[in-house]
């Protein structure tokens, strides 16, 4: 079995990142948790993360921090890079939680609760 290393990234208080964290603990994967609020969105992974899911799908257009962005904000997110800015700056705007799943020279990154995914990423560290 290969060892994976789980970072999970969020805001502590999101019920979508509670029930995550309350998951790997239940399925006995050790995991970090990285608090945006604390710790700010890494800029150093957000490519990473554009690449493997998109920039649509990291911009929770669905939340209150992006309902109460003004208009002129919201249409100025067009693209990775203006999306990358946004996210920076307002972190409650990134659609939680994005955890990444590294294990046997793979990163894995997903973004909110998919536990059928992580069950398959899973699955690869034991056939390992």
């Amino acid at each position: 079995m290969t060892t994976s290393h789980i970072t999970l990234y969020g805001i502590p208080n999101c019920d979508t990142v509670k029930k995550s964290r309350a998951w790997f603990t239940e399925q006995g994967l050790e995991h970090v948790f990285h608090d945006f609020k604390k710790q700010g969105v890494p800029a150093d992974r957000l490519p990473g993360w554009m690449n493997a899911v998109g920039w649509e799908k990291l911009v929770n257009r669905q939340g209150t921090t992006w309902r109460k962005l003004d208009s002129d904000t919201q249409s100025a997110v067009k693209d990775e890079s203006s999306a990358g800015t946004l996210l920076q700056a307002q972190p409650s705007v990134v659609k939680r939680p994005v955890v990444e799943w590294h294990q046997g020279g793979k990163t894995h990154v997903s973004v909110g609760f998919v536990p059928d995914q992580w069950l398959a990423w899973r699955g690869e560290g034991e056939k390992a």
